[in-house]
């Protein structure tokens, strides 16, 4: 659901240990923009994701949530390197350097000599200053509910040195809740028109999170060795009942319980080999426990789904780095992952057991990457990037499942920027892309309150793409940008949803391979400062991307969408920094979006009206600040519309269009924000 992930960052965050800034590139170079405190001093940021959000033309991207470490990488750098953290998103990990300790923040753009680019064509990198100065944070914040609760959440996070040891630590603690829930009503009616099913939705949906991260850093034999740890524990929780007044009076109940404990380990290992070449060595062990019971009751109906599950990933990676030049870049490394997924799946009817596709399996994927790149600028405006990945991989079931194979991917990728002038720069790419599979899919899973139980398929195939991409970047008015981006995406093996049959009868929906496809996206990102409109200080940005795609229905052989791609989603946000009143204020607009999903007896439309919050932020002093935001502030829901069939699309007739309409009201946020030290 919107914002639900990121209620769990509910407060501000703060410090990071300082350390020596790593392959910073200088401010000379072409293709990289550098931006010092003087930038952002009329805005008073408080931390590094601040002044990230603030940068002309940059549109953060915080990583994919996907197995391996090479393609979970978002769009910034912390004085040249990712975190070495997976589980700890990458706004979180800027939220923690506080805004006193940036030195600068350099943007790359089309690739720089030196720089690892992570597949991306443009780059933030954070640097940070030298010192060790102790940073403490207080945070407190209160979300004041429509509907009476009071979610309050704390945080605590501190950092120092230690001689040449550098140290970190964050606790947070707090509610949040599910913007998808609410109240509003519930309709089913047939083909003709003819009312079936009336009624009214009441449901409430939250979770208590805890979350404990810390991190230490110390020479180690010439070298610098970072360990860093996080343990999370999160209990979400979902309540709904229907009161249905046609065609007779009862009330229907449904309630999901999600409980999972995840710990993460990682170590990062960096060594000088000579004036030019840097070794870099990342192990990382990820663990999570996951336990997700539903319980669905109407009258003559009582469906249990149980599912525990226990996924585990070791992570082990070598790059060697050598700079030839002030023109000429290259890399070369490797990667191993041992991923593993425990899987027990329990689905009853009025206690009748029901058996269920791939419900209880283990799965085993060992994973190889080998990979060359190397970045080249010939010219003073023009920089050359390209890499070679090889893959490979082994995946194994045992259980309701028992298969073995193995898949190899080769994964080529070349980059060419020209920059005619400071302000101007053109981006020409082309790559193939393979995702990856979702241990998830692998699963069975439900939505018991509209009747969906999906079955798990440990046999796909990643969905492969060649990819082309053309994009224009202008700058204008000193602080503004405006970057236009078309992208063409010739699809292989789409993952998508499919109807698994069962021998004796009956199916379920699946996620499944149906074949070949396309995508083609627009993406504008537009940065205007608006001092031009005698709003000095004042600032829009707006993001928005348009898509459009094509596959093969694979139970109705016509050709439509892929399953939840967004056709068009966007955001806006305005802010004016009134430093004289040492205050900013602004709105944030964001997210109205429809998703379709189609199954072989079921379309379902989902569309999420926009999200508006208006906020006001006063900081009297360098270390104390109050925000107040409403969120929520217009009509807020969450449409859902179900066209269930009588059976699989192509053969049966439609049976009823069923409208779901629950209503989520205002929010008031409050936070207090009290920093210590230098």
């Amino acid at each position: 659901m919107f914002l639900f992930a990121l209620a769990q960052a509910a407060v501000a965050a703060a410090p990071a240990a300082v350390t020596t800034p790593l392959a910073a590139p200088a401010a000379a170079q072409e293709g990289v923009t550098t931006y010092g405190p003087d930038f952002f001093a009329a805005m008073r940021p408080a931390n590094a994701l601040e002044m990230v959000q603030r940068l002309p033309g940059f549109s953060l991207d915080v990583g994919d949530s996907v197995r391996g470490y090479e393609g979970a990488a978002g769009n910034v750098l912390v004085d040249g390197q990712r975190p070495t953290s997976k589980t700890d998103s990458l706004d979180e990990y800027l939220r923690r350097i506080p805004a006193a300790a940036v030195a600068r923040i350099d943007v790359i753009r089309g690739g720089a000599p030196g720089i690892d680019m992570q597949g991306k064509s443009v780059l933030a990198n954070v640097v940070r200053k030298d010192g060790g100065a102790f940073h403490g944070l207080f945070a407190l914040a209160d979300s004041v509910v429509y509907d009476g609760r009071n979610e309050v959440a704390v945080r605590l996070e501190g950092s120092g040195k230690v001689g040449a040891h550098a140290w970190e630590g964050a606790l947070f603690a707090g509610r949040n809740h599910d913007d998808g829930s609410g109240d509003g009503p519930l309709s089913r009616r047939d083909p003709a028109g003819v009312q079936l099913i009336a009624g009214d939705i009441h449901s409430q949906g939250g979770a208590t999170n805890v979350v404990g991260t810390g991190a230490v850093e110390s020479p180690l034999a010439g070298g610098k060795l970072r360990l860093n740890g996080r343990v999370s524990w999160n209990r979400y929780h979902y309540d709904e009942t229907d009161f249905i007044h046609v065609p007779d009076v009862h009330d229907e109940h449904e309630r999901d319980l999600d409980t999972t404990l995840s710990t993460e380990l990682g170590a990062r290992y960096q060594k000088p080999l000579g004036p030019r070449t840097n070794l870099e060595l990342v192990a990382l062990r990820q663990d999570k426990d996951e336990k997700t019971p539903a319980v669905f009751t109407a009258p003559g109906d009582v469906e249990d789904f149980q599912l525990h599950s226990r996924t585990a990933e070791t992570i082990g990676r070598g790059v060697l780095r050598f700079q030839q030049s002030s023109t000429l870049s290259w890399e070369a490394g490797a990667e191993g992952a041992v991923n593993t997924l425990t899987s027990d799946t329990r689905f009853t009817l009025n206690g009748a057991l029901v058996p269920l596709p791939a419900a209880n399996v283990h799965v085993e994927e060992k994973r190889g990457e080998a990979f060359a790149k190397a970045v080249w600028r010939p010219l003073n405006d023009v920089t050359l990037e390209g890499s070679l990945r090889q893959e490979g991989s082994k995946i194994t079931s045992s259980g309701d499942v028992e298969l073995e194979k193995s898949l190899y991917f080769t994964k080529p990728r070349a980059l060419i920027t020209w920059a005619p002038s400071k302000d101007t720069q053109v981006r020409l790419s082309f790559e193939r892309v393979v995702g990856q599979l979702d241990f998830g899919a692998f699963v069975a899973s439900q939505a018991l309150s509209v009747g969906v139980l999906t079955a798990g398929n440990p046999n796909l195939e990643p969905e492969t793409a060649w990819v082309s991409e053309l994009a224009f970047e202008q700058h204008f008015w000193g602080e503004g940008a405006i970057v236009a981006t078309v992208r063409h995406s010739q699809l292989s093996d789409v993952v998508d949803r499919a109807p698994i049959f069962l021998p004796g009868g009956g199916a379920f929906d699946a996620p499944a391979n149906i074949g070949d496809g396309t995508k083609d996206e627009l993406i504008l990102n537009l940065t205007a400062p608006l001092d031009r409109l005698k709003l000095k200080g004042a600032q829009l940005r707006f993001t928005g991307t348009w898509r459009r795609s094509e596959v093969s229905d694979p139970t109705t052989r016509q050709t439509r969408g892929i399953t939840k791609l967004r056709p068009f989603e966007w955001e806006a946000h305005f802010i004016q920094d009134l430093p004289a009143h040492k205050m900013s204020y602004g709105v944030d607009v964001c997210c109205a979006r429809t998703e379709t999903t189609y199954r072989f007896d079921e379309i379902d439309v989902r569309n999420l009206n926009n999200f508006v919050a208006p906020f006001w932020e006063w900081k009297p002093r360098p270390d104390l600040a109050l925000r107040v935001e409403l969120d929520y502030a217009l009509h807020f829901s969450y449409r859902r519309t179900l066209y269930e069939y009588a059976g699989p699309r192509d053969v049966a007739p439609l049976s009823y269009i069923e409208h779901r309409d629950p209503q989520f009201g205002k929010v008031l946020y409050l936070r207090l924000r009290k920093t210590f030290g230098g």
